[in-house]
């Protein structure tokens, strides 16, 4: 009954590229957690006293139905003025508002340009939506601007939309936003920036790299909650009318049961640890930068200069066996193989998070040196 299923899987194993699950163990090195709230104290707190005052864990409907409550508009709201934009939408996750994003906004007859490298969640909504979607050179924001040109002399009439990432989750690295601003100010185009590995961690009291671009009318960014926030779900900052528009017509918005109002409650309070509370994004980039000099010295690989280092290994093979050698030795580092980074750039990809020390960081770094030689 299952024939193509189980050929498939098999078709996989035999690459090396079967997944599986499996239980968490080791130092963290993989996690999104950047400023280590997902089991801290603080957020512990805010879901008691949220429990303590009624808040309900489940919201028993979409939104736009009964599953509308009090903590969502109030996260809402205070999501849209922490960031600095018109309004805030949220969702049960970054991926599902990026789909909405996607499928949604850009209309029959605009163009997508988007980076090569943008996130699957991006490439879905494209997927399903109606705008023709074409892929630009990455962090090359002429290459945008010349995918505009040739689509205008090709005919095309409508509105284009850039679409990146303002820090690239396998590579650490980030794209010259205000020459993106440029070619979208150029273009009258819209321009969506997917805040997701930046949020709470850089920018202004960590409201991302493009802060100081929230609150125009051509812009639509999405934050996330699941990583340095410590909770789960999805912001889409708009303006009111884009807000407004997504729902009404965004189909993984109205369809969907509302996210626990719990959780709102919770991530609430982390919001608010990330506005007042700058200790942990200290902390975190302090070690940034002596990891970064640590992988340099120890391995002669330049650092991304963010939290998330690459190590690019390659092969597949050797970058899973890499990996396991770290885990073996107590840390938990994962091998990126294809598709998620393209072919022969297999890497791992190591992540900082404010719940590890520069001791373990040098540990980490010399028996990766130690690895990398006998992989060699």
């Amino acid at each position: 009954m299952h024939e193509d299923f189980e050929a498939d899987l098999r078709g996989l194993a035999a690459r090396g590229r079967l997944r599986s699950l499996r239980a968490r163990s080791g130092i963290d090195f993989t996690s999104n957690d950047y400023l280590g709230l997902a089991e801290s104290e603080e957020l512990q707190r805010a879901a008691a006293e949220a429990v303590a005052r009624g808040v309900p864990v489940g919201s028993g409907g979409s939104r736009l139905l009964r599953g509308n409550h009090p903590e969502h508009e109030a996260l809402e709201a205070e999501a849209a003025a922490y960031f600095g934009a018109e309004t805030a939408l949220y969702f049960g996750g970054g991926y599902v508002a990026n789909l909405a994003i996607f499928s949604t906004l850009p209309q029959r007859g605009d163009l997508v340009v988007h980076d090569e490298l943008i996130h699957a969640s991006a490439h879905e909504g494209m997927r399903r939506g109606r705008a023709d979607c074409v892929a630009a050179t990455h962090n090359d924001a002429d290459a945008f601007d010349a995918a505009i040109k040739r689509w205008r002399a090709g005919g095309g009439k409508g509105r284009p939309w850039l679409a990146v990432e303002s820090l690239y989750s396998m590579d650490g690295d980030s794209p010259d936003l205000d020459a993106l601003f440029a070619v979208a100010d150029r273009h009258d185009a819209m321009l969506v920036i997917d805040e997701a590995h930046a949020t709470g961690v850089l920018g202004p009291q960590g409201r991302g790299l493009a802060a100081r671009f929230e609150g125009r009318q051509n812009v639509v960014t999405l934050h996330t909650c699941g990583k340095a926030l410590g909770t789960v779900g999805g912001f889409v900052l708009a303006p009111r009318v884009v807000r407004d528009f997504l729902v009404n017509r965004a189909r993984p918005f109205i369809f969907a049961t509302a996210p626990s109002p719990l959780v709102a409650a919770i991530t609430r309070a982390a919001i608010e640890l990330s506005r007042t509370n700058p200790a942990r994004r200290e902390r975190l980039a302090a070690l940034v930068h002596f990891a970064g000099g640590e992988l340099r010295r120890r391995c002669g690989v330049a650092p991304s200069g963010s939290h998330i280092l690459p190590v690019i290994i390659g092969a597949d093979g050797a970058a899973v066996a890499v990996a396991e050698s770290l885990q073996r030795r107590g840390f938990d580092i994962r091998a990126i193989r294809p598709p998620t980074v393209p072919e022969g750039t297999a890497r791992l990809r190591i992540a900082l998070t404010a719940n590890i020390d520069e001791a373990i960081v040098a540990e980490l770094f010399a028996a990766l040196a130690e690895d990398m030689r006998i992989a060699a």
